[in-house]
């Protein structure tokens, strides 16, 4: 196969990881260019997007994830990019002015280091042949050494490594070959040491990935795993990927009989993305979180309007006198309208909501929360 043909599969096949990209908008979902790559919107700092090439260098892996089609015992085409193949084709699209940066993971080859080794060269090769000073993620691989880490840290401007699970136990039932302290929160903590706050890499974003309904976790156990990721280990976002039946063996939980329907999984990693954003945006706090008697949460109710129904004595909220937090509250409310209540004050008293461009929905989900007295 020619570099084309490889970069058309190997795109494909990093569908799975979804740590570099959560589109919550029509415009920010990954779509396929002319030649059959797959092409992911990514945020820019100053506004706007622009346009990230993901790929793997390789699909051969010698890991025996049982919830990973690639994983070394699944019967798939394989192929592999050479570090220089992956500059040059990097770069061919760069110089046309159709993407804006890279992102880099691999199946594991050979070793975790040997993988590492190639997913560095490529960095390595863009940043010190091609002088290229953009954007650029690297996936650390489970098992690599502080050397690789540190490297790849001194070459990325992002680098991710998923959790895959919130602890050892769950994590057993998916892989008998990696062993989830020492191949996953060991290179995590170093990560985060590496890119704390006052350290030369300080700039470098981490990020991390749960792999949902894959093994038998509960909501709750993610959630406390996700409030360790931001304040132990600093995480810049964490994301969920909800497991895709059919894919894995066939004796994980998430094969079993009993397994939730497609719906439902994709509602159940909707739920965790809402619960992030909350965590992130609005201040909630670990506790806030309302759990069913299986300890997960409502797939038929946003967590804010759970918290809302579990404290009636906390509305209804007045929208001209409450602060940013309690107006934070109210469902139906987020960042965004709650700013322009508050740039709204100064210039008189609010009677509705019609000024605010609402969504209906929204509006008709506020209406029951707030009073304008």
């Amino acid at each position: 196969m020619d570099t084309l043909d490889k970069l058309k599969i190997l795109s494909t096949d990093s569908q799975y990881d979804l740590a570099c990209a959560c589109g919550t908008t029509d415009q920010e979902h990954r779509y396929r260019g002319a030649d059959g790559k797959w092409l992911y919107p990514v945020s820019m700092p100053n506004g706007g997007t622009s346009i990230l090439l993901k790929t793997l260098l390789s699909n051969s892996c010698a890991n025996d994830c049982k919830y990973c089609p690639l994983r070394r015992d699944s019967n798939i085409r394989r192929c592999s990019l050479s570090p220089d193949e992956t500059a040059r084709a990097f770069m061919h699209y760069l110089m046309h002015r159709n993407i804006y940066g890279l992102f880099l993971s691999s199946g594991v080859t050979g070793s975790s280091d040997q993988t590492m080794e190639r997913l560095n060269a490529v960095a390595s090769i863009l940043r010190r042949t091609h002088r290229f000073k953009g954007y650029i993620h690297l996936k650390i691989i489970p098992g690599a050494s502080d050397a690789a880490i540190r490297e790849a840290v001194s070459l990325a401007s992002a680098i991710s490594l998923n959790i895959e699970t919130p602890g050892a136990a769950h994590f057993r039932k998916l892989s008998g070959r990696k062993l989830f302290m020492e191949d996953i929160i060991r290179p995590l903590k170093l990560m985060a040491r590496l890119t704390a706050r006052g350290e030369p890499y300080a700039r470098v974003k981490t990020t991390t990935q749960f792999v949902v309904g894959a093994s038998d976790e509960t909501d709750s156990e993610i959630v406390r795993y996700m409030f360790g990721l931001y304040d132990r280990l600093h995480m810049r976002r964490i994301y969920f990927s909800a497991y895709q039946a059919g894919l894995g063996a066939p004796d994980i939980p998430g094969e079993l009989s009993g397994a939730p329907a497609p719906a439902e999984r994709l509602m159940r990693e909707h739920r965790l993305y809402q619960v992030d954003f909350l965590v992130r945006k609005y201040g909630f706090k670990a506790d806030d979180f309302i759990f069913d008697a299986r300890h997960n949460l409502d797939l038929n109710k946003d967590p804010k309007e759970c918290w809302a129904e579990r404290h009636p004595d906390f509305y209804p909220v007045n929208v001209n006198r409450a602060d940013r937090e309690t107006l934070l509250r109210v469902p139906g409310f987020g960042p965004l309208t709650v700013s322009r209540i508050l740039g709204q004050r100064p210039q008189g008293r609010l009677s509705s909501l019609q000024s605010l461009n609402l969504r209906r929905n929204c509006m008709q989900k506020a209406l029951s929360f707030i009073r304008f007295d």
